[in-house]
């Protein structure tokens, strides 16, 4: 059962609300994970479903976290948005239909994509803790060839 609006708003931080439930969006330049280039999964902060790996991040300077692709597609809902007078595609979680952030088509090859995501909506999982916090099978996705 999903969690109330009440107790989600008990659980998380005024702007970690305020970006998954209320559709807003944090600082740029002033957030937890934009400059972070650790090797480790993002999770869903609502229902630690996995949205976005490391690999995947780059460096837009935009102010907030870029990924060229999701972890998974089936974990993400890309939605019309026309706030502000602007055409935007909304990126939300599919199961816990919290807002993440928005994707453009700006990003570096193969997939041309920036998935412009706020910390706010995110858990960043280093990949030394994968295990101990329940995301071992993806582990694999940091290990070095030889």
């Amino acid at each position: 059962m999903a969690e109330s609006k009440e107790d989600l708003q008990k659980r998380l931080t005024p702007i970690q609300f305020e970006v998954t439930q209320k559709n807003g969006t944090e600082r740029p330049f002033d957030n937890e994970y934009w400059n972070l280039m650790d090797d480790g999964l993002y999770v869903d902060i609502i229902s630690g479903e996995p949205l976005f790996s490391s690999n995947e991040k780059f460096e837009s300077n935009c102010g907030w976290p870029s990924f060229t692709k999701p972890l998974d597609e089936n974990n993400i809902v890309e939605e019309l948005d026309t706030s502000f007078g602007m055409r935007r595609t909304e990126v939300r979680t599919k199961n816990s239909d919290s807002h993440l952030g928005h994707v453009f088509p700006d990003g570096p090859p193969p997939e041309g994509l920036r998935y412009c995501i706020n910390s706010a909506a995110l858990k960043f999982i280093p990949k030394e803790d994968l295990e101990k916090e329940g995301y071992k099978e993806y582990k694999k996705l940091f290990e070095k060839e030889v």
